[in-house]
């Protein structure tokens, strides 16, 4: 008993058939098509498939169709050459540099009570800077103490006589510098403070104190 096949193939080839006896099996269905069809490719570069079922080498065509029907149809497929590997790790890579570069930026986002997590976040700071206050002037003493040392053991250099004059003591007497300095200092820290507010109420004044000055001033010049 024989048995058509048709294969479908893929440009520029046509549609081929073969007619074989029933069983004949699918490893030796490329030799014969070779025999009939000599310009066909090597068989190193195809491969026959099913249009419903996977075929192993050794199966026959009389597996492939019913008692009723002789006729076979099969597909030549040209296999795909693999690349090197890799290219999932090369996307996870990727992936991750896509990541890095989001912002996570936040700070014009609100809470739940409305308020913005960047006027949040100021406040935090503000009450971090108002608590570490006393350690920053303690620093800063400290700090202008020892550039006082460094100050005496540079002019006890350059006077040429270090014991009378490195471990001694002097007083700085300009009362009126002194003053104005820390006048200076405290306007400033006033006026930061006064900046870090954005209504008076929250700063502890109440509208009637905050307006005062500038109604007395008005009340002056009339």
């Amino acid at each position: 008993m024989s048995t058509s096949v048709l294969f479908s193939t893929f440009p520029p080839l046509p549609t081929l058939s073969l007619r074989v006896p029933s069983e004949t099996c699918v490893n030796s269905l490329y030799d014969l098509l070779c025999d009939r069809y000599p310009d066909l490719p090597a068989s190193d570069s195809l491969y026959i498939s099913s249009y419903s079922r996977s075929l192993t080498p050794d199966t026959r065509l009389s597996e492939l169709h019913g008692d009723s029907s002789d006729l076979v149809s099969l597909r030549i497929i040209p296999r795909l050459r693999g690349g090197k590997g890799g290219f999932g790790s090369q996307l996870r890579a990727a992936g991750g540099r896509m990541s890095s570069q989001k912002t996570s930026n936040n700070d014009s986002c609100r809470d739940l009570s409305g308020r913005r997590l960047s006027t949040i976040k100021t406040a935090k700071r503000l009450v971090d800077y108002m608590e570490n206050e006393e350690e920053r002037k303690k620093a800063a003493a400290e700090a202008k103490k020892a550039k006082l040392e460094t100050l005496e053991r540079k002019i006890a250099l350059a006077s040429r006589d270090p014991e009378s004059s490195a471990g001694r003591k002097h007083r700085f007497d300009d009362t009126e510098y002194l003053e104005e300095s820390q006048e200076i200092i405290d306007s400033v820290r006033s006026a930061v403070s006064t900046g870090w507010c954005p209504l008076p109420s929250k700063c502890g004044f109440n509208e009637r104190t905050f307006g005062r000055p500038a109604q007395e001033e008005e009340k002056g010049q009339g």
